[in-house]
C-alpha cells in the first residue's frame, strides 16, 4: 500500500449526539435511546479517519482554556495523532449537538468557539510541516483565512488540496481556485450552485450536476468535484468525465460521521494514486462503515474494515 501524508486544517469540538425515534418538535422534549458525548469536529474526524487508514497525519487544531479543552490531548493521543497539532488559545472550546432519528437521518448544530481563532499566522508557522505532506484537507468549521493561506502554500508547493465546505458558507473564489478536490453533499451542492450559477434548477440532481453546474465549478479551479448522495451513493466529475459509485449496504444506526469518513478516505486514496473509481469505492465503504456504530470517534473504520466490506459486497 502506497504511503500518504496528510495535513488537516482541523476543528475540535466536544460533541453530544442523541439517538431519537424522531426529531423533536419546537418546544418538545424527547427521551433518547442513547446519548454519546465524545471528542469530535469535522476536522478531528478527517484526521482520525485518515490516520486509521494508515496515513501519516499532521495539522492544526485550536482549543480554548476551558474545561472542555481537556478532552483534546487524550483524544489525539488515543487516535495516534501528534500533540503538536494542538494550539491553545484564550476562550471557549468548540462544541456541538446532533440528533439521529430512527431512519438514520441527522441534524446538528455547532458552535465553533476556539476554532475561529485558528489564523494565518498559525499556518505560516507550520509551513514546513505542511510542505512535507501529500495532501492538505480543510473544512468550514474554521475561518477562511487559514484555509486561504494553507491552500496557497500547497499550490506553490505542488501539493493537492481537498475542501469539504461544511457547514456551508459561500466559498471564496480564491479558495475555490486553489482547491483540487471538492467534496459536497446535496444540500451543500445546491448552496454552491446558487452562489456560482444562480437560477440553476435542481442542481443536486445527478444528471444536472454532470451536465450543468459541475462543469461551472470545474471552470473555477477544482480538478475533481464529488457530490455525495446519501443512500444513492456518490457521483464525481472531472475533465475526464463523470464517475458514479453506488452506496454499499450495511445495517446503519447513525450517519453523523459518514460524510467525514467519505471525504478523508477519498483524499487518502487519491494521495495513494488510486483511480477516481477506486477512490470513490473506498470512500463509499468508509462512509458506510461509519454508520454502523453510534457516534463518530469509535465508528470510523480502518483500511482492513474497508477492504473487508468491499470484498463482501462484490
Amino acid at each position: 500500500m502506497a504511503k500518504a501524508s496528510v495535513f488537516v486544517l482541523g476543528s475540535f469540538v466536544v460533541s453530544c449526539s442523541a439517538k431519537v425515534s424522531r426529531f423533536p418538535r419546537p418546544g418538545e422534549s424527547l427521551a433518547a435511546d442513547i446519548v454519546t458525548i465524545e471528542p469530535g469536529g469535522k476536522g478531528l474526524n478527517l484526521a482520525i479517519a485518515a490516520r486509521r487508514l494508515g496515513a501519516e497525519v499532521d495539522g492544526l487544531f485550536a482549543v480554548g482554556d476551558d474545561l472542555a479543552s481537556s478532552f483534546a490531548a487524550p483524544a489525539l493521543e488515543q487516535a495516534g495523532l501528534p500533540a503538536a497539532m494542538l494550539i491553545r488559545v484564550v476562550g471557549k472550546t468548540g462544541s456541538g449537538v446532533g440528533f439521529t432519528d430512527a431512519q438514520g437521518e441527522t441534524c446538528l448544530a455547532v458552535d465553533a468557539g476556539a476554532n475561529r481563532a485558528l489564523g494565518t499566522e498559525h499556518v505560516r508557522a507550520s509551513a514546513d510541516r505542511l510542505a512535507a505532506c501529500d495532501l492538505v484537507m480543510a473544512q468550514f468549521e474554521i475561518g477562511d483565512a487559514p484555509i486561504r493561506e494553507a491552500f496557497a502554500l500547497a499550490q506553490r508547493s505542488g501539493i493537492a488540496t481537498l475542501l469539504n465546505p461544511s457547514p456551508f458558507r459561500p466559498v471564496a473564489p480564491e479558495i475555490l481556485a486553489d482547491t483540487h478536490i471538492l467534496v459536497l453533499n446535496q444540500t451543500e451542492a445546491e448552496a454552491l450552485a446558487e452562489q456560482i450559477l444562480p437560477g440553476c434548477l435542481d442542481p443536486a440532481e445527478p444528471a444536472r450536476f454532470v451536465a450543468e453546474w459541475g462543469p461551472a465549478v470545474l471552470s473555477r479551479g477544482p480538478r475533481l468535484v464529488v457530490m455525495t448522495l446519501g443512500a444513492a451513493g456518490a457521483v464525481a466529475l472531472s475533465a475526464e468525465g463523470a464517475t458514479g459509485q453506488a452506496a454499499l449496504p450495511v445495517d446503519s444506526v447513525d450517519s453523523l460521521g459518514a460524510g467525514d469518513a467519505f471525504a478523508a478516505t477519498l483524499g487518502v486514496a487519491l494521495a495513494r494514486r488510486r483511480s477516481t473509481a477506486e477512490a470513490l469505492l473506498h470512500a463509499a465503504a468508509a462512509g458506510a462503515i461509519a454508520t454502523r456504530r453510534p457516534g463518530v470517534f469509535e465508528a470510523l473504520g480502518t483500511q482492513a474494515d474497508i477492504d473487508q466490506l468491499i470484498g463482501t459486497s462484490r
